[in-house]
């Protein structure tokens, strides 16, 4: 799993720094009409999550990029962080498929978005 892991040195600031970007993330999702724009709330609930991860990650001293970086990122909340449940990191890769289908592939939907057992609007 390290393998697929580049090595950093733990960076609290920068961390913090993430943090904030999430924190305005998070600000700029309520302001965003859920029922009109349910694929864009959907991509940003994950984006908030990938960073999340990033920032266990920096704390760990570990990155992960490139080719796959979001699933390694992942796999590494689900190896290293046992806190987390198995429906709970399906629901987060789920998330990923979805964000990934919006992203590359101009997928949107006026409906909710349903992933694992819950529903993003």
């Amino acid at each position: 799993m390290q393998d697929d892991l580049v090595r950093v040195t733990p960076n609290k600031e920068k961390a913090r720094s993430i943090l904030r970007m999430v924190e305005t993330t998070l600000e700029m999702i309520k302001q965003i009409d859920k029922r009109k724009f349910p694929s864009n709330i959907a991509k940003e609930y994950y984006e908030v999550i990938r960073e999340m991860i990033s920032i266990i990650l920096l704390l760990d001293g570990f990155k992960a990029y490139g080719e796959g970086a979001h699933k390694k990122q992942i796999d590494y909340l689900e190896l290293r962080y046992t806190v987390f449940s198995k429906s709970e990191i399906i629901l987060i890769d789920d998330l990923r498929i979805v964000r990934n289908k919006i992203a590359y592939d101009g997928f949107s939907s006026k409906k909710a978005i349903s992933i694992g057992n819950s529903q993003t609007y």
